[in-house]
């Protein structure tokens, strides 16, 4: 039981680092800017679970890694949700919750993050969670 459970977090940590490899990769940054790809997944990740409804959040978290879904329910007010972001007003809070300046800005990182997370859950899944955006924000979805 101990030897499954620890294989379980281990593959849960080794897909949660590939989705940070992904991210590293698409900017160019070196594994030393671990925190800069965390930051931005996690302040994604934030954003687009308090902008959809309870029930789609809980559908896209059911298909991330579980250690990735704990960062996402992390902080979460369902009672809260969906907030209502257009395009600007979701790239504004990825830059509050951004801390870094790169190369194309908050719009950038958000193409980055979301193209990466795409990758990593299924179609269906990705076309639910775009339709749920507003159609300004839906544009610069992957």
């Amino acid at each position: 039981m101990a030897e499954q459970l620890h294989s379980a977090f281990e593959s849960s940590l080794d897909k949660t680092n590939v989705i940070l490899k992904d991210i590293e990769s698409a900017y160019g940054w070196p594994k030393a800017q671990r925190n800069q790809s965390y930051a931005a997944l996690r302040t994604v990740l934030h954003l687009l679970r308090d902008r959809m409804p309870v029930q789609e959040s809980a559908e896209f978290a059911a298909q991330l890694p579980v250690l990735l879904r704990g960062i996402y329910f992390d902080g979460w007010k369902p009672e809260d949700v969906p907030v209502k972001l257009n395009r600007d007003d979701f790239l504004y809070e990825v830059r509050q919750g951004f801390p870094y300046d790169v190369q194309g800005g908050p719009e950038r990182v958000v193409q980055v993050v979301l193209d990466t997370l795409r990758r990593h859950v299924t179609q269906g899944e990705w076309q639910d969670v775009k339709s749920q955006m507003p159609k300004d924000l839906a544009r610069i979805i992957p």
